[in-house]
């Protein structure tokens, strides 16, 4: 039984560490099941990892909150910027094509892909602020791209963040967008799996528990030292990790 529990703590880990850098944390929960063949991962334990994410962010940025509850403008924006992945994850979802997505060649390339965006955009001169220009085109924009991220590999804080400093928003700023827009998707990853989970007959455990509270302890942690290393270090070190966890598996896959 004990084994049941570390790999609750791995993937809790694993959820809660990548969801919020731009690192693809589906694609490592991909490959760890490919590589450990965990037994206990279930679609139980995926909703909870991603409600403990989800309840992490929303305690973490729950002062902001209440602000962006009070500016109609910037909630308005952060509603329209989410339609465009809600509206595409639950295409993907009902047809069944994002099985079709979650193959290692996919992810080594779109992790390499979009690694090197991240570094190209980590150049461009910071000049805009959610506060003066964030405004419908540009989070339509975001929107749009963040789409991309139903892609294992590309990571959808990578793809906001990318976008975010390509529109000269500065690395927190960008990071905070992919917040903010985090909470509609994961409220919507949440909810297809809770509705598959009622259907099947749900079981309230202690494993659930566990996933819950690990997910948001590992998450809570993520966000707030994120938010410290990016304002004062470039993006680098996740476009190294990146590049090198992609050579790895193409490596792995051509030879």
């Amino acid at each position: 039984m004990i084994i049941y529990y570390i790999e609750i703590l791995i993937l809790s880990l694993v959820q809660g560490f990548f969801e919020f850098i731009p690192v693809s944390s589906s694609a490592h929960l991909i490959l760890i099941s490919k590589i450990s063949e965990f037994n206990f991962r279930s679609l139980e334990v995926d909703i909870s990892l991603h409600l403990g994410s989800l309840l992490a962010i929303l305690f973490y940025f729950r002062k902001d909150f209440a602000n962006i509850l009070d500016n109609k403008n910037l909630l308005s924006l952060i509603f329209f910027g989410s339609i465009p992945l809600v509206l595409a994850g639950y295409f993907l979802y009902t047809t069944n094509l994002i099985e079709h997505l979650r193959e290692i060649k996919i992810i080594a390339w779109t992790t390499l892909i979009f690694g090197i965006l991240l570094y190209i955009s980590d150049r461009f001169k910071v000049e805009n602020s959610i506060e003066k220009n964030l405004t419908l085109k540009n989070i339509l924009l975001i929107g749009f791209l963040q789409i991309l991220s139903l892609i294992p590999g590309v990571s959808r804080s990578g793809i906001i963040i990318t976008a975010g400093r390509f529109l000269n928003f500065n690395r927190i700023d960008s990071a905070k967008i992919s917040f903010y827009l985090s909470i509609p998707a994961l409220v919507g990853a949440s909810i297809l799996g809770l509705n598959d989970i009622f259907e099947k007959g749900f079981e309230f455990t202690y494993s659930i528990l566990l996933s819950i509270f690990l997910s948001f302890a590992f998450s809570y942690l993520t966000i707030k030292y994120f938010l410290i290393y990016i304002k004062n270090f470039s993006l680098n070190i996740f476009v190294y990790y990146r590049i090198f966890l992609a050579l790895v598996l193409l490596t792995i896959i051509y030879n």
